[in-house]
């Protein structure tokens, strides 16, 4: 069964297509792993199903419901570029995190003791459990990001949206955020989409890859047409390694990976 569905998505920007003719299904607690050349739409696709853009053509719905019109706590974001609350400390932000479901979006009382003892528990998980007290303007842009990525899943969202969330972290944290976040999603069943530049991340974590490309191409006017899904390939056990993909796929060892952000 369906749980998000997507049908006949067209974007455009000042009359311009970014994306085109995208359909697609995908059932609830799939991980799906987004890849393209940049500018290929990626992150307005992502967007759109953050419902912090409308589409000029088609819907997209979650579980069923209604046509969303703005962002709802159904749906989780972490953009490349860390957003956190500079005016909270790092176990604020994480409580804050939990406050966003709330009536009043804020927690008191024994809620927020139990709030923060699962906030101290994350930061463990994320290897921040030293700068609890910390604000973020204090932590590199590494560790901003950890606390981006431990926000988001705190309000444990039914639709989780990544885009490009490992890029300011080091070899080593990258591994240990790819396991937590598998760890994670394994727990909540939460439905994952994930923009990447990297082919072996994609594939290593998603259950399916997307490439998104232009299937049609004018000479005269390359930014003419939109992209769309091209591709849709299996990426559980038994299905094809990256490394078979980019031997039928060469065009796609060309696409280029975003640059770290400095620690």
């Amino acid at each position: 069964m369906s749980f998000v569905e997507v049908r006949d998505i067209w974007q455009a920007y000042d009359g311009r297509s970014i994306i085109e003719r995208v359909n697609l299904d995908v059932a609830e607690g799939e991980f799906v792993s987004i890849v393209g050349a940049s500018g290929c739409g990626k992150s307005t696709f992502l967007r759109l199903l953050l419902a912090d853009e409308r589409p000029v053509r088609g819907k997209i719905t979650v579980d069923g419901g209604e046509v969303a019109v703005e962002p709802v706590r159904e749906r989780g974001v972490v953009f490349q570029r860390y957003s956190v609350f500079p005016h909270l400390t790092v176990r604020e932000n994480l409580i804050a995190g939990e406050g966003f479901s709330t009536r009043f979006g804020w927690l008191g009382g024994a809620a927020r003791k139990a709030a923060a003892d699962r906030a101290d528990e994350m930061l463990s998980r994320i290897g921040l459990n030293h700068v609890a007290g910390q604000y973020p303007a204090s932590l590199s842009g590494g560790m901003q990001q950890r606390l981006a990525i431990g926000q988001a899943l705190t309000a444990r969202p039914r639709v989780l949206l990544l885009d490009e969330p490992f890029g300011a972290l080091d070899p080593g944290t990258r591994v240990q955020m790819h396991e937590f976040l598998s760890e994670l999603r394994a727990e909540t069943k939460m439905t994952v989409f994930m923009v990447s530049h990297d082919l072996e991340e994609a594939f290593k974590l998603g259950d399916r890859v997307l490439v998104f490309d232009k299937p049609r191409w004018d000479p005269q006017d390359p930014g003419l047409f939109g992209a769309t899904v091209t591709y849709d390939f299996d990426a559980r056990d038994g299905g094809m390694p990256f490394q078979s993909i980019l031997d039928r796929y060469p065009s796609l060892a060309d696409t280029p990976k975003a640059e770290p952000i400095p620690a």
